[in-house]
Formats: structure tokens, sequence, C-alpha cells
């Protein structure tokens, strides 16, 4: 039979879609149905339980929690794995917060051996913030270079 507008009028009512709604294939009902012609008529099937509303279809998501679970573990993470550059990985706020804290952390305890002064400390710290040093071993290398250290500090 066809019910499509016993089906539209449901969907309306209920205020589900058309997908969601369930009408019994019995042929008892079928000319029942198919004489329910009004919004009252559909209402009155549905009340009978003729006519009913399916439940939500949803995601399972089974294979996403043992894939989060994992990733958790460190498993799936491999080259192969991996799309972008390593700076779409890594935050690039947070890897240049890693290298100035090292680099300002090196110049502190120059400082306080007293290798460099406070005078030369200030410079290089400011040098370091101006993003003059790429990382530590650039810094070292330009200690070096200057004769302020020694290389095997």
């Amino acid at each position: 039979m066809d019910y499509r507008l016993q089906r539209r009028l449901a969907a309306e009512l209920l205020g589900v879609g058309e997908k969601r709604i369930w009408i019994d294939p019995n042929p008892e009902y079928s000319e029942e149905i198919s004489n329910a012609v009004t919004r009252r008529d559909v209402m009155h099937l549905v009340k009978r339980g003729i006519i009913r509303v399916l439940p939500e279809r949803g995601v399972h998501g089974h294979a996403s929690k043992v894939r989060h679970s994992q990733r958790k573990k460190g498993r799936r993470r491999g080259y192969g794995r991996r799309k972008g550059r390593a700076t779409a990985r890594l935050d690039p706020k947070r890897d240049w917060m890693n290298r100035i804290r090292k680099m300002r952390r090196y110049l502190r305890y120059l400082r306080d051996k007293g290798v460099i002064d406070r005078r030369t400390y200030r410079r290089l710290y400011m040098l370091a913030k101006g993003g003059v040093f790429h990382d530590l071993s650039s810094l070292k290398r330009y200690l070096a270079e200057r004769g302020i250290i020694r290389e095997s500090q």
C-alpha cells in the first residue's frame, strides 16, 4: 500500500522525519490506514499504536573508543600516520617556550657562576628574546665565536 500521505502527516504531527515513522504492516489495518486522510485520523492511529515513531539511529562508536585508548597509550602515532609538517602537530608557541626557557636557564647559569657579567647577561637575554638564536647550540656558538666562553662549557 502507498501510505505516503499518512507517513507525511504523522511525521508533521510527531515532529520527526518521515524515515522514523513506522506503520504497522499487518493487512487487517491496511484499509483503516488508507482511509485516514486527516490529521485527526492519523493521530487516532498513533494513539492506537498502529503508527509509531522509531528510535533515533545513532553511531555505535566502539571502534573509535578503542582507537582513542590505543592512541593514549602511544600506538597509531608512527610516521605513516602523520600528515602535515611537524609544526602542524606541535604548537609553535609551546616549541618557542621550550627553546627560550632552555636558553634563559643557561644564561642564568652563566651569570650565577660568574662567567658573564650582568650587562652581558642582559644583552644576551634580549638577543634571545628577539629570536637571534635559533636554539641553545646557536647561543653557545655565538658565545664561543665572541670569546665570551670556551666551547667546553
